[in-house]
């Protein structure tokens, strides 16, 4: 009777084949003056020293404080976030292309392809306000399928018919799908129509 009543429910509930689905992740992970990890606080102290520096080009009368007050008075001052990233670079190196905080179900560590820096505020005369954001994009990954909150992968772009290598990760806070290749999925109470 067991037998045939676990027989029904993966008829039921077993997810139908997909079609190929292509994903990146991004997890956007906030640094500002709470932070007491070693690299926020290098990434912190770095760009706060080079966002006093830099933004001079942007308020060379000295009027200004804030980057949001420098964004609207030059548009130029949008570059920031490109210059201050320069100054992470080593720190960045550090990781080792892992995610920090970021791991799949099994504990491991998910890989990054690229990193973007992102300057979200600051002033010139308070260190409290600076704030930074790292996002880090993962290379192409294969959704295989979607439990609930989580996201079935496998590493590049795979033949989904095909045996492969996969990894569980949890959608969470600060972790987004930045960009879909394939076919839009409808879902139902939480479990995948495909």
């Amino acid at each position: 009777m067991q037998v045939l009543i676990l027989l029904v429910w993966l008829c039921k509930y077993q997810p139908k084949k997909m079609g190929k689905t292509l994903i990146k992740l991004a997890y956007k992970q906030v640094i500002n003056i709470k932070d007491e990890g070693d690299f926020e606080k290098k990434v912190f102290n770095a760009t706060y020293q080079e966002f006093l520096l830099k933004s001079q080009a942007y308020n060379p009368d000295g009027k200004l404080k804030t980057f949001t007050q420098l964004k609207a008075r030059d548009g130029r001052a949008n570059s920031l976030h490109y210059k201050l990233s320069f100054t992470i670079g080593n720190f960045l190196k550090s990781l080792n292309n892992k995610i920090p905080f970021l791991k799949d179900n099994a504990g491991n560590s998910l890989a990054f392809d690229l990193p973007v820096f992102e300057l979200i505020e600051s002033d010139i005369e308070d260190k409290k306000v600076h704030v930074v954001a790292i996002n880090y994009i993962t290379c192409v990954l294969t959704l295989l399928s979607v439990i609930g909150e989580y996201l079935i992968l496998a590493i590049g772009d795979v033949n989904p018919e095909e045996v492969v290598e996969t990894i569980t990760v949890k959608m969470q806070p600060s972790l987004s799908v930045m960009s879909y290749k394939g076919r839009p999925r409808v879902y139902n109470k939480g479990v995948p129509d495909i």
